[in-house]
This record gives structure tokens, C-alpha cells and sequence, in this order.
């Protein structure tokens, strides 16, 4: 009887080589995530400004009227870390989809942050920070985020989700600048 031969096993690839990503190199990151970035002046004592933010009502007054966004259920009036607020929007005519948020981080009068923790990405972590100056706060948002779905969510996000969420930042832009007369523009970062 013969020994039987092992047969040699190839090594698990890790990793596969992913094509080009269709992100402009200011929204690539290494792992490809993306990033959008607005910072935006707004007058008036910055208590005032964070009670504002920190009201998760008030998020209403600031989103698009075509994302039919609401929120559902009882929310505290005044946010906190560990809260979390469940949302209905609707993504494309016809279609609503749940989004469920975690403010993970709050630092009173400084910054909070919400994650996705269900919704239409694979990654969405936001930060709001305050920082006051002269004559009132400076707001900046960063969002980092993953549309999922591999390179069809790279193709997607080439196509619309980019575009769409610029133009979701600049109608709040313009919604804050309501609240707050006065408020500047907002600037892209």
C-alpha cells in the first residue's frame, strides 16, 4: 500500500483587488468610505444654538420635506448618549425605509454624534460639533459613511447617493439659516 499524497492547499486569499472606486480622491478614504463636510456660522448665544440641536424635534424643522422624514415614537425632549430615535424616510418616491439612530457621544455644549444603527447604510457616523466664536457658534458636520453593496454601492454613490446627500446638506444648510437669521452660508469642507 502507498502512501496517499496530500494534496497542497492554496492559501485563503484575505483580500480580493477591487477595482477603481468612482469617488473623487476628497471622499476616498483607504477603506473606502466617504466623507461629506460642512461647517456653517450661525449668530446668537451658543447655549441657545445647543438647546436647538440638542431638541431631537427639531430635526424635523431641519430636513427636506421631500425625504418625508419623521420620527416615530416617544422621544426624550433633550438628547442624550445611549438615546435611541427611530425615523421613517423616504429614500426615493414611494419607498420609505426605517432608520434607526444611536447618539453614541454627547459632550454638552461641544458635540454628539449619531450612528446608523439600521438603515439603508452599511456604515453612517456623524458628528456634530459647536464651537463658539465671536458673535455666535461655529457648526461643523462631518459624516463618514458606506453605502454597502461593494462596487455596486461605488457605482450608486457615483450616481446619486453623493449628489443626493450634498444636496440633503445644503437644504438643511438653508433650513438652519431660517432658524437663525443671520446664519451664513455653509461652507464645503
Amino acid at each position: 500500500m502507498t502512501p496517499r499524497k496530500r494534496a497542497r492547499r492554496r492559501p485563503a486569499r484575505l483580500s480580493r483587488p477591487r477595482p477603481p472606486h468612482p469617488a473623487t480622491p476628497e471622499e476616498r478614504t483607504s477603506v473606502v468610505l466617504y466623507r461629506l463636510q460642512r461647517r456653517q456660522f450661525i449668530p446668537g448665544s451658543p447655549a441657545a444654538t445647543w438647546d436647538f440641536f440638542a431638541t431631537p424635534r427639531n430635526l424635523d424643522r431641519l430636513t427636506s420635506p421631500e425625504l418625508r422624514f419623521r420620527i416615530v415614537g416617544d422621544v426624550a425632549p433633550r438628547m442624550y448618549a445611549g438615546q435611541l430615535i427611530e425615523y421613517r424616510v423616504g429614500i426615493v418616491p414611494g419607498i420609505e425605509t426605517r432608520w434607526l439612530t444611536e447618539i453614541t457621544h454627547v459632550r454638552e455644549g461641544e458635540y454628539f454624534v449619531d450612528e446608523q444603527r439600521h438603515g439603508p447604510y452599511l456604515l453612517w457616523h456623524h458628528q456634530h460639533r459647536f464651537t463658539p466664536v465671536p458673535g455666535g457658534v461655529e457648526m461643523t458636520d462631518l459624516v463618514t459613511y458606506d453605502p454597502g453593496w461593494g462596487w455596486l454601492g461605488g457605482l450608486g454613490h457615483a450616481l446619486w447617493i453623493g449628489g443626493k446627500l450634498r444636496t440633503i446638506f445644503a437644504l438643511r444648510a438653508e433650513k438652519v439659516r431660517e432658524a437663525f437669521p443671520g446664519a451664513g452660508e455653509a461652507e464645503v469642507l
